[in-house]
C-alpha cells in the first residue's frame, strides 16, 4: 500500500510520535505523513498518530490526549500514542513471535508511555531516550525546518527499534541453548556453551549449582566466566582464586602451571586461555579453590 496516508502533530515533536512512525514504517513500505493540527487533513487521514483526541485502533486513531486518556497497563503505566501503535502492531512486527514483542515493550515502549505521560518523576541521571528525540527539535539558534527534523528523529528511531527487535530475539532464543547446556553439563557447577550466548538471566532462573561458564571468544580464546549471585550484581557465587588477580601472559602462565593461560582480570570475574583443555584446567583449579 503506497497510497496511504498518515497524520500526526506538527512542530515540536516527542519519543511517542517518533517511535509511532517508526514503528509504522515497519508495516508500510512507503506512505504519505502529514504533520499539521488542521482537523480537517486529521479527519481524512487513513492513520492518526498523537493528536485528533480520539483512540479507536479499528479505524486507525492513536491518540492519548483526550479526557480519560486511552487505558494504562496492569502495572499502572498509561498508554501513549506509541504504546497504542505497538498494541496493534508490535506483534507483527516482531513476525509474530509474542515474547519478542512483550520483552520489546517491557524494555522501550513502556518506558517512553511512562516518560511522555508523566508517569515517572523527573529525568534519571545520564541522557533518557525520550531526551535525545527531544533534541532532535531545533533550537532557538536554529532555523532548521520542524519537519526535516523529524524525518531525521524518525529514522534514527526506526533504526533503534530494529535493534530492540534483535536483542529481544536474540535474548529469547538464547533460553533453549544455555538450557540445554545446563542439561548436559557433566559437573553443575560448570556449564559449558559451544559458541558465547547470552545466558545469565536463563542461568540464574534454572541453575543455584552454576559457579562459571566456559565458551569460546570472538577472537579464538575459551573464557571462564563466573556466574553472579544475581543479575546485575558485583558479588559472584565463587570468585577465580585470588592469586590469579590482574596476571597476564607468561607471569600467569607461570604461577597456574598452564602453558596457553592468557590473563586473570583484576576483579576476578573472568580469565582466558588459547585451548578447551587449558580453560577446563583452569576451571577445576578455580573450584578446588577454598
Amino acid at each position: 500500500m503506497t497510497n496511504i496516508t498518515i497524520a500526526t502533530h506538527n512542530g515540536n515533536f516527542h519519543a511517542d510520535d517518533v517511535f509511532s512512525i517508526a514503528a509504522l514504517k515497519h508495516i508500510f513500505p512507503a506512505f504519505n505523513l502529514i504533520r499539521t493540527r488542521k482537523l480537517e487533513l486529521i479527519a481524512n487521514a487513513d492513520i492518526v498518530i498523537d493528536v485528533g483526541g480520539e483512540y479507536d485502533a479499528d479505524t486507525g486513531r492513536f491518540d492519548h490526549h483526550q479526557r480519560g486518556g486511552a487505558g494504562q497497563r496492569e502495572n499502572g503505566i498509561p498508554y501513549s500514542s506509541f504504546g497504542l501503535v505497538w498494541q496493534k502492531y508490535g506483534l507483527e512486527i516482531c513476525q509474530g513471535n509474542q515474547e519478542v514483542a512483550n520483552s520489546v515493550d517491557a524494555s522501550l515502549v513502556s518506558t517512553i508511555d511512562a516518560i511522555d505521560c508523566g508517569h515517572v518523576e523527573g529525568i534519571y541521571k545520564g541522557i533518557s531516550l525520550s531526551q535525545t528525540i527531544s533534541m532532535f527539535n531545533p533550537t532557538w539558534q536554529e532555523d532548521s525546518n520542524f519537519d526535516d527534523c523529524f524525518d531525521e528523529a524518525v529514522n534514527f528511531a526506526s533504526r533503534l527499534l530494529t535493534r530492540f527487535i534483535a536483542s529481544a530475539s536474540g535474548g529469547i532464543n538464547a533460553k533453549d541453548i544455555v538450557a540445554k547446556a545446563i542439561d548436559n553439563a557433566e559437573d553443575p557447577r560448570l556449564v559449558v556453551l559451544e559458541k558465547y550466548t547470552p545466558w545469565k538471566k536463563t542461568v540464574h532462573a534454572l541453575s543455584s549449582d552454576a559457579l562459571y561458564m566456559i565458551y569460546p571468544s570472538q577472537s579464538g580464546q575459551w573464557i571462564i566466566q563466573t556466574v553472579p549471585v544475581e543479575p546485575g550484581s558485583f558479588e559472584d557465587r565463587k570468585p577465580l582464586p585470588k592469586a590469579w588477580a590482574g596476571l597476564s601472559d607468561d607471569v600467569f602462565k607461570a604461577e597456574i602451571g598452564i602453558a596457553d593461560a592468557k590473563f586473570c582480570h583484576n576483579g576476578l570475574f573472568i580469565a582466558g586461555a588459547e585451548s578447551f583443555e587449558s580453560i577446563m584446567k583452569m576451571a577445576s583449579i578455580a573450584l578446588q579453590e577454598e
